[in-house]
């Protein structure tokens, strides 16, 4: 990723909204919309001749829907982060687009300072996710089948942690929450990773919600 600024590819139908976006994007010093389009069409197009650090992709794109992006990039690896922005979305599609790898969703009605806060720490490599969207998507995954594999239990302070990280807190937040050390969140961080067998906190969230819902976040 570019040190001085974050390379977004904007992908939205609606052109006004696109345009006026582009706008509120390139007034952050720490952005530059490298390009935007309204079609996973010429999205690809796009990525194939531009470095891109990170997508805010719009889910309804008319005829098809932002899931046709992230399986391209599913079937490239392509690593770029993605964001989605969308006016809303029914649980059963916020699930998939978890399971698809997004990094988070962002309402088209938040507020400007809430969409560019989403975009940097997405970027940094963070998720963006509210806790009544991942209980949603919970709700729904726990309706479709039962629990795949038992987990072993986590103690009250990894669970507290768990609960932070999925509220998009940093570790210096989580600590502050808990009254307790950046190391000693750190270490329970790391806890949660041997537990779910993953390396980054994206992977421990979509790991979270597809296998240990039932368990971990009762």
């Amino acid at each position: 990723m570019s040190e001085a600024r974050i390379r977004i590819l904007l992908i939205d139908d609606h052109t006004l909204l696109r345009e006026g976006l582009v706008r509120l994007l390139e007034a952050d010093p720490g952005v530059a919309v490298v390009g935007d389009c309204a079609s996973v069409a010429e999205a690809k197009r796009i990525l194939e001749g531009t470095e891109i650090d990170l997508i805010l992709l719009d889910f309804d794109l008319g005829e098809e829907t932002g899931e046709a992006m992230l399986k391209h990039l599913q079937d490239r690896g392509n690593p770029v982060r993605v964001l989605m922005l969308t006016a809303g979305m029914v649980p059963a599609a916020t699930l998939q687009a978890i399971q698809n790898g997004v990094a988070g969703v962002v309402l088209k009605q938040s507020g400007t300072r809430h969409l560019l806060e989403a975009i940097h720490r997405v970027a940094k490599g963070e998720t963006w996710w509210t806790s009544e969207t991942l209980r949603t998507a919970v709700g729904t995954r726990a309706a479709q089948e039962p629990v795949r594999e038992a987990a072993r239990e986590l103690t009250a302070r990894q669970r507290l942690v768990l609960r932070g990280i999925l509220d998009g807190l940093t570790n210096k937040e989580i600590a502050a929450q808990l009254e307790a050390s950046e190391t000693s969140v750190k270490a329970s961080i790391q806890e949660l990773f041997t537990k779910a067998g993953v390396r980054t906190r994206g992977q421990l969230v979509r790991i979270t919600l597809e296998r240990f819902s039932a368990t971990w976040l009762k």
